[in-house]
């Protein structure tokens, strides 16, 4: 699935909307790999789907502290931010395995420099940056990722 979201606003409600589409799934571990350039609209799709989910305050950006864990009305999101690793294996120490958990939701941020050390996607979201805004592509990895690509069709538009 194919769209253009035009500002910020927009980038946040692609995310919330995805989010309205886990709702029905939300005791499913549910893991979202968001890939693209800095100041693709990553952090700011992270947001919209954090507030739809349940997030009551803010989500801040992990590209310091690398991971961010909120609790949800169901679950928790893990916000991780891997832009800054050099290497996989440096993962280890954030201790990740301890949030493989049903009903949990992990959005993570640069997902390829954490290869081999992170659960296998459900969704990818790749962003690109344009004149007009950003182009974000959606796929499903999963079977998981396949069920909530059907639903968030079901409730825009725009997705192509």
């Amino acid at each position: 699935m194919r769209t253009r979201t035009a500002t910020p606003e927009e980038t946040e409600g692609l995310g919330a909307r995805l989010a309205a589409a886990r709702a029905a799934c939300a005791g499913a571990l549910t893991v979202v790999y968001l890939k693209g350039e800095l100041g693709a609209g990553k952090t700011t799709f992270a947001r919209g789907f954090a507030q739809a989910a349940g997030l009551s305050g803010l989500l801040r950006s992990p590209s310091y502290t690398l991971l961010e864990v909120y609790p949800l009305r169901a679950g928790m999101l893990l916000h991780v931010d891997l832009y800054r690793i050099q290497a996989p294996a440096e993962l280890e120490s954030l201790g990740l395995r301890d949030f493989l958990l049903p009903g949990h939701v992990w959005l993570i941020e640069w997902p390829q420099h954490g290869a081999g050390f992170l659960p296998a996607a459900d969704v990818i979201a790749t962003f690109t940056t344009e004149e007009a805004g950003h182009d974000v592509e959606l796929e499903a990895a999963s079977t998981l990722g396949e069920t909530l690509m059907i639903r968030l069709a079901r409730t825009g538009s725009s997705i192509r």
